[in-house]
């Protein structure tokens, strides 16, 4: 009976010494280089972001490329158009859409003067 009350005195000074301990608290002060800021805005640039394009035209021609480029510059002012030399045709790609959702609703627009306009993921260099 004895070792019994002892062991459950040890018990309960074990949990009462268990109760009185507590965490660490402290802050942590974070001193980074101005240089980490643009290296983010860097990250976030066009190039290693996944976008998809709208491409308009595609053809031999490229005076008939550079006429669809200002004459779809004219209608839709919005987005940015460029033209693109891929062997041996001259494509003119409209657009940076983040996701597909905003590419469907501008080929949506598109698509009523350019018929054979489609969206693409466009490689990465």
């Amino acid at each position: 009976m004895n070792k019994l009350i002892i062991k459950r005195l040890f018990f309960l000074t074990l949990i009462c010494l268990c109760g009185s301990i507590s965490a660490q608290e402290g802050t942590v002060n974070i001193d980074q280089s101005k240089a980490i800021d643009k290296l983010l805005e860097f990250k976030k640039d066009i190039k290693t972001v996944e976008t998809f394009k709208i491409q308009v035209y595609s053809g031999s021609s490229s005076s008939a490329a550079s006429n669809v480029k200002a004459e779809f510059k004219q209608s839709y002012v919005q987005w940015p158009v460029e033209m693109v030399f891929n062997t041996p045709n001259y494509k003119i790609w409209v657009g940076n859409f983040r996701d597909r959702l905003e590419a469907d609703r501008a080929l949506l627009l598109i698509k009523k003067n350019y018929m054979n306009a489609f969206i693409f993921k466009p490689k990465k260099d």
